[in-house]
Order: C-alpha cells, then sequence, then structure tokens
C-alpha cells in the first residue's frame, strides 16, 4: 500500500508510470503531474475513474473517493456516470447563473446599440448587479432579491440608476425566459416599489433672441479652434454629442453635402443622414486643413487617435458663462425641435433628423426612403435662420422658403 511520503517523493521519469494502492486505486504519475485513478468493472467491462490530482487530492481523501465509488458499484451504479452527470449538472448550474445568461443577453442585443449604451449597460450590470446576483441561478432569483440589490442603489441617492438596473435585469429575466432558463421576470412585480424618479430634460436654450446670444458667443470663442468649430456645428446638425465628437472625416461627403453616420455609433443601430447646408460645410472646410489628415474631426487634444473629451463642448459653455442648468451640448438637440416644431416642419421630418426611434415602421421607412429632400430643405433653412438670429434681426416670422 502507499504511504503519504511515497506517493510526495515520486517524480517523473522517462515514460508515464503507475504506484498501486488497493482496491483498484493507483496513482499515475507522469511529466505533467501525479493523477489518482481508479480500476474497476461494470457490465462486465473494464474501466477507470479519474478521482483527482495529486496534492489538491490527498491519499487520504483519494481512498475515502474509492470506498464511495465501490460502495456504488454494490448497488449497480456506474461510479464514472455519476461522475459525469455531476460535472454536467455542475456546468448546466454555471452557465444558467444570472450572470452567465445576462452575459449571453449583453452579447447579442448588443449588436444592435451604440458602443457607449453597449458599455453603460454592462458596467452597470457589472457594479450593481452581478456581486450579489451574478453566481446565483437565475430561475431561482426572486422579486425580493433583485429589490433588495436595487435598495443598496437607492441607499446611495442613486434613484435613477436604480431604475435603469431594474429595466436592465428585467430584459436579462425576459430573455432566461426565451431560452427556457427560468419561468418568469420577476423585475415586473416591482413597479411602484422604488422612488418614483423625476424626469429631467437637458437644460437648453429655446428663446429666439437667447439663441442669438448664444450663437455670436460661440463666434467670438478664444479658446481652441477646434473646439470652436464644434460648437459651431453642433446647432447646424443638433445630432447627440457623442455622435458629433466621434465624426470622423470619412463620414463625410463634400459632394453630395452629407454627413452619414454608422449604424454602430447611433443609439438606435440604424445608419443616420445628416444633410449639411452651406453653412455647415464652411465650417468643416475651415477646419480640414487642420484635422484633414487624421481619423477625426475634433479629436482630442491629447492624441489625434482619441476623439475630443466628453466634457469639452460642456466645458465650453461653461467658459462663455453659460451654467449647467441653462445650456448644454446635449441642449441643441431641444433647441432645434422646439423651434422647428414652431415654425411649423413636418414632425416626422424633425424626428427623422433627431434620430429618435420611430415605432411605426411603415413612417419609419418613408422617413428614411422619402423624407431626405424634406430634411435637406429643413436643414438648410435652419442654418439661415440661425444666421438670421446671429445677426440680432428681430425675426416675428422667418419663413419657410
Amino acid at each position: 500500500m502507499l504511504t503519504d511520503v511515497a506517493v510526495r517523493q515520486a517524480k517523473a521519469k522517462d515514460k508515464p508510470y503507475k504506484i498501486s494502492d488497493s482496491s483498484g486505486l493507483y496513482l499515475l504519475v507522469n511529466s505533467t503531474g501525479k493523477y489518482w485513478r481508479m480500476n474497476y468493472r461494470f457490465a462486465g467491462k473494464q474501466k477507470t475513474l479519474a478521482i483527482g490530482v495529486y496534492p489538491a487530492v490527498s491519499l487520504v481523501d483519494a481512498r475515502k473517493k474509492r470506498d464511495e465509488a465501490k460502495d456504488q458499484l454494490t448497488k449497480d451504479i456506474d461510479p464514472g456516470i455519476t461522475k459525469a452527470i455531476r460535472k454536467q449538472s455542475i456546468r448546466h448550474a454555471s452557465e444558467n447563473t444570472f450572470k452567465a445568461v445576462a452575459l449571453e443577453w449583453h452579447a447579442k442585443t448588443s449588436k444592435t446599440w451604440a458602443e457607449s449604451t453597449a458599455n453603460n449597460i454592462k458596467r452597470y450590470l457589472e457594479k450593481d448587479i452581478f456581486p450579489w446576483l451574478g453566481n446565483r441561478a437565475i430561475k431561482d432569483i426572486a422579486a425580493p432579491d433583485l429589490l433588495a440589490v436595487l435598495r443598496k442603489i437607492e441607499s446611495r441617492g442613486a434613484h435613477e440608476k436604480a431604475q435603469r438596473c431594474r429595466e436592465y435585469a428585467g430584459r436579462v429575466f425576459r430573455y432566461a425566459v426565451a431560452t427556457g432558463r427560468a419561468e418568469r421576470d420577476p423585475s415586473g412585480d416591482l413597479r411602484g416599489a422604488l422612488t418614483p424618479v423625476k424626469v429631467k430634460h437637458h437644460a437648453s436654450i429655446t428663446d429666439p433672441k437667447a439663441i442669438g446670444a448664444l450663437l455670436r458667443s460661440i463666434r467670438g470663442f478664444s479658446g481652441s479652434f477646434i473646439t470652436k468649430c464644434a460648437l459651431q456645428l453642433a446647432p447646424l446638425v443638433f445630432v447627440r454629442p457623442g455622435e458629433l465628437r466621434h465624426a470622423e472625416w470619412q463620414e463625410i461627403d463634400f459632394d453630395k453635402q452629407e454627413w452619414r453616420i454608422p449604424g454602430h455609433k447611433m443609439k438606435m443601430g440604424e445608419v443616420h443622414i445628416v444633410p449639411l447646408s452651406r453653412q455647415a460645410i464652411e465650417i468643416l472646410q475651415s477646419i480640414h486643413s487642420l484635422t484633414g489628415d487624421g481619423q477625426y474631426i475634433f479629436p482630442s487634444i491629447r492624441s489625434s487617435a482619441r476623439p475630443m473629451s466628453e466634457n469639452t463642448v460642456n466645458g465650453a459653455l461653461r467658459r462663455m458663462g453659460y451654467e449647467k442648468d441653462e445650456m448644454t451640448g446635449h441642449g441643441f438637440r431641444s433647441m432645434a425641435s422646439t423651434l422647428l416644431h414652431e415654425h411649423g416642419w413636418p414632425h416626422e421630418a424633425i424626428e427623422r433628423q433627431l434620430a429618435h426611434a420611430e415605432r411605426n415602421k411603415v413612417v419609419a421607412a418613408y422617413n428614411y426612403a422619402e423624407h431626405l429632400p424634406k430634411r435637406r430643405e429643413m436643414m438648410n433653412w435652419w442654418a439661415d435662420y440661425l444666421d438670421e438670429l446671429a445677426a440680432g434681426a428681430k425675426i416675428v416670422n422667418f419663413q419657410k422658403s
């Protein structure tokens, strides 16, 4: 029989070899390590059971596992099949934890999101949900379990984040239901259980006279020329701040006078066309000699391989004297939406230019295929209108051409 000393002192040789213990148990020694094995017969066939690796499994532990296997054999149970079933069960359980299902859901669905959206959702899951629910079987998680996690988020005063995490967790549960790994979505039971969040709109200037003053301030901006160009272009194209700072020269077609933003950069995952007015083209031409050899139209001051910081435009507005509750980079979108609606431009054209989701697929197709000429007309009118405001004209009703 083997001893602890013999097992410990066994050394690898040119060829693998065995050191027998008793009742079929032996130690297999080779160049990669020492492995416990047990030979046995079941249903007339010679078989081998892998028991473990030394020193993680000691001699005493190996003998206990051998005895358990022998006990199963006396009951006409194949210990090898039992081990395989147990291993499969463990693997199945690991594939059906909340974390495993959530990461699978994220990988499948994030292809249709903007990169920033995908990163934010994954960060929410990793920081606020996985530490408490990640390793639990998703089918065993009930509403009170999820509520306890969301209350932890609320305790930090992050009420809006708690609501978002409930929404994202709900999507994961519904994916689990669809793929047969959970029976229901418990997040729906939590409606009304969290602190309500008052919807906050991005600060924006919509009074024509104040808009004129803002545009004149931008024209007089004394900071970085790249930042000034971004400030000047923002009201003309009214895209999301992230879309503006990630703008690339390869997306600009000067001949067609349009900016075609790839779907992976857009919140809704669809290609977005921005008709460029004469004024927008002039701004892009003025900066082309400075950044045209690089990837980004508005590169970072630290590296041309990265876009400008997400705080650049807002920081410039602050230096110009506009507080965060007065105007933001995102506020140019509200500004355009409000004024364009007030001047009678079609709601569909405005919404399409804002790249908002359109639930009616027929309307969405119409907007994309047929509204581009109308949107081009609208964008040209908008640029001329802003010029009039910047000039200080007292516009009562600036007519569409």
